[in-house]
């Protein structure tokens, strides 16, 4: 039987999750959802340009491997929203152009769909790309309890990733955001031995992901035993989710200094190379142009993600969400030509003429 006031409790806490997310999509369509005076750094990243690169533009080959899974560009459309009608029309969008391109996405967080079946099909995008690299999402603090609700373990990990028919699952590592949330979880301690104990118990690949503060070399470290198929390091330059939930509670930024906190893209994937150099990286975080991409790669990172750049294309068409990315495609395309690299692995590499 039904606990009456549990369940009430539950409606209610659903319902303020899925007008949040709706608020967070107004709030990152906002300039004042960027950085301020944190780049990237990949800007400062030097890019070779041959005047004989000695191939041939069409045979640059960027097909690549991930998670298993045959992408043909080094491109993952990265994690951005569900729970909502809106938000369904964002992922449908998203994913129609994904599987056009055969390149990866990843979810928006399903906590939401977890706590409220009906939640549920703002995230189904299976139906319109069956074949892309699909990743669910999942935010580590739901793995830890409160004093108001238990821990999720492997049997939410498992639903999040096989109610939508996803290939693997990101767990992402938010405390920044967190402590700036209204309501925000801010009990981490523990959170790496948690970790490390639920990620072998489950029989798909897990992601480790910041969402746009960055991977530290310290984090890394504590969990490169945990046996994470891949790291998203979502370093600082792009969207800071700081400013995103003070816009969100606030109207405006009220502490900017906290929230310009965080690790360049650059920093990020530089120190996440050296402290698990066997582990397939993805970079993201103020992602904007192909070149940004071929930089990101050439430092070593396996793919891209890209999100905050997609998300007003996605509100307008499957056809506008497939536009920018084929530029963004050609960008990375022309950038590995004239650098003299005939594929994402030479790149990666440094193996030009």
């Amino acid at each position: 039987m039904s606990n009456g006031v549990g369940d009430n409790r539950e409606q209610a806490e659903s319902a303020g999750i899925q007008e949040r997310k709706l608020r967070h999509i107004e709030a990152c369509l906002q300039p004042e959802s960027q950085y301020a005076g944190v780049t990237t750094g990949l800007e400062q990243v030097a890019w070779p340009y041959r005047a004989l690169p000695e191939l041939n533009l069409d045979d640059v080959q960027l097909q690549t491997t991930l998670l298993g899974r045959r992408l043909t560009a080094p491109v993952l459309i990265g994690a951005m929203t569900g729970g909502a009608q809106r938000a369904a029309r964002i992922n449908r969008n998203l994913a129609v152009a994904a599987q056009r391109l055969g390149v990866g996405m990843m979810l928006g967080s399903q906590r939401v769909m977890l706590e409220n079946p009906a939640a549920a099909a703002s995230f189904q995008v299976r139906g319109v790309a069956p074949d892309i690299l699909l990743i669910g999402n999942l935010g580590a603090a739901q793995f830890l309890p409160t004093p108001t609700r238990g821990a999720y373990g492997p049997a939410e990990a498992a639903r999040a990733v096989q109610a939508v028919g996803a290939d693997a699952l990101a767990i992402h590592v938010n405390p920044l955001q967190e402590a700036l949330q209204a309501g925000g979880d801010t009990g981490w301690a523990g959170m790496a031995a948690r970790l490390s104990k639920l990620v072998p118990e489950l029989d798909f690949p897990v992601v480790l992901k910041e969402v746009g503060h960055g991977l530290d070399a310290g984090t890394l470290r504590a969990v490169a035993d945990a046996g994470f198929a891949a790291f998203d390091v979502a370093g600082a330059g792009g969207t800071s989710w700081a400013r995103v939930e003070q816009l969100v509670h606030h109207g405006r930024v009220i502490t900017p200094d906290l929230c310009e906190l965080g690790i360049p893209t650059a920093q990020a994937i530089r120190e996440a190379c050296r402290t698990v150099p066997h582990t397939p990286l993805i970079a993201s975080g103020g992602i904007r142009t192909g070149l940004d991409a071929a930089r990101a790669l050439s430092l070593g990172a396996s793919a891209v993600a890209v999100a905050r750049p997609l998300l007003e294309p996605a509100l307008e068409s499957a056809d506008a969400v497939e536009s920018w990315l084929r530029q963004f495609i050609h960008e990375l395309r022309v950038a590995l030509f004239v650098g003299g690299f005939e594929s994402v692995a030479a790149a990666q590499a440094g193996q030009g003429p």
